[in-house]
């Protein structure tokens, strides 16, 4: 009789977080924004609490890039899919009677079985056990995306054929493009953008109808779904896990970035998240804000004007929306100091939306970020970097002179590496 596989919840892998991972062929599953992982443990950082994975599949595809680090807040579940001697997923079953063992709440578990992988059009009889596969099921039929060989970064990446450039015949000065590459997933490249190139993306979008306010909103449920993720997602936000709520406050100034840290606070609240909105009481503010302010109202969640009104102990996640491209004195307001001493102090995760530019001074230490539509060249101290569709429509793209290709796939919020 086959033995389930060992599963360990986010709680579990806190305390097991050690050395004894390495080795060990595991899958992650790290909820709908950033789907599954599965590879070979290659790090364990118990400080920072990490863990890197070795040859990754993402979703049942071979990653391009030789190595994935996550956080612990990211992974929803993991599921040992074989323990480091070897015996588990390549493992003929007949092979071996011994069991091999693993910490699960300081019980034993026993080898896990191998896992049955089938090739397209093959019979269910025509089973193949080998070590380097592993399957995606997909559509009720199972294929396996795994090759025996190591893939090459750099000498694959232009047979994809997919970079995000800017074309040789564009308006655009190279002086304006300080273009930092980054890479999904998948192996596509994704250029990010200079400042002004940015704004002129903008301007193309409202000539083109894409207003203002309707970018708020786009912007606001992305940055409520990937803040959804990180707090647990269906794994703690359920009907019948009501008895304690995720905290999130969100720290907004009276700008158009604070306006999206609104929307995001409203859907946030929509979905049963117990937020708690800073914005100062300034005199001058954006009409965008106000509206947002006045909708956030209407829900469950708090808006406060004093520091001293948030809570003293540690959140579930703070939003960091402070930051202006456009505003660089606001550092020097002492309501914006005394929110980014609050965050650095209530030691929560810190996720920033929409933040500047690198060489802006960054008063708020961020695990994530969240860029729009397209990168810009971001400080090394704004964490892991994410991007989001916020519904730019091809045209605006060849407006502005950029050759874009989307590299969302199926989804509004990606990872870029």
């Amino acid at each position: 009789m086959m033995t389930s596989f060992p599963v360990y919840g986010v709680q579990d892998l806190v305390e097991l977080m050690a050395e004894e991972w390495l080795g060990y062929l595991v899958s992650l599953d790290c909820g709908v924004t950033l789907g599954v992982y599965q590879g070979e443990v290659s790090a364990v950082d118990q400080d920072r609490q990490t863990i890197s994975l070795r040859q990754p599949l993402h979703n049942g595809v071979r990653c391009l890039v030789s190595e994935v680090t996550f956080s612990v807040i990211d992974i929803r579940e993991l599921k040992i899919l074989e323990i480091g001697n070897g015996r588990g997923i390549g493992s003929d079953p007949s092979s071996s009677s011994s069991s091999s063992h693993s910490r699960n709440g300081g019980h034993a578990v026993t080898g896990c079985p191998p896992v049955m992988l089938l090739r397209r059009g093959c019979h269910e009889s025509q089973v193949m056990w080998r070590r380097a596969e592993m399957e995606n099921i997909t559509g009720g039929h199972r294929e396996s995306f795994m090759t025996d060989t190591d893939v090459d970064l750099r000498g694959n990446l232009p047979a994809f054929n997919k970079r995000l450039t800017l074309t040789s015949n564009d308006p655009v000065t190279a002086a304006q493009r300080e273009e930092k590459k980054y890479y999904t997933d998948s192996g596509l490249i994704v250029s990010s953008v200079s400042y002004d190139v940015y704004k002129r993306l903008l301007a193309a979008a409202e000539r083109l109808g894409l207003s203002v306010e309707r970018r708020l909103e786009m912007t606001g449920v992305c940055a409520g779904q990937m803040a959804l993720m990180l707090l647990g997602g269906p794994y703690r936000l359920t009907p019948k896990n009501v008895h304690r709520r995720p905290q999130v406050v969100l720290l907004c100034g009276p700008h158009i970035q604070g306006a999206q840290g609104v929307s995001c606070g409203r859907h946030l609240a929509n979905h049963e998240v117990d937020v708690i909105v800073f914005l100062p009481n300034c005199v001058k503010m954006q009409e965008t804000v106000t509206t947002e302010l006045m909708l956030f109202n209407q829900t469950s969640g708090r808006h406060v004007q004093n520091i001293r009104d948030l809570p003293v102990t540690p959140v579930d996640l703070v939003i960091n929306c402070l930051d202006s491209h456009e505003s660089i004195f606001l550092g020097e307001q002492p309501w914006y100091q005394a929110a980014a001493d609050w965050a650095n102090q209530n030691r929560a995760p810190v996720l920033s939306v929409d933040p500047p530019i690198s060489g802006h001074h960054h008063a708020v230490e961020a695990r994530w970020c969240l860029c729009l539509g397209l990168p810009l060249p971001l400080s090394q101290g704004e964490g892991r970097v994410y991007l989001c569709d916020i519904g730019l429509p091809q045209q605006v793209f060849h407006d502005v002179g950029i050759d874009y290709v989307s590299p969302f796939g199926s989804r509004f919020v990606i990872p870029l590496y």
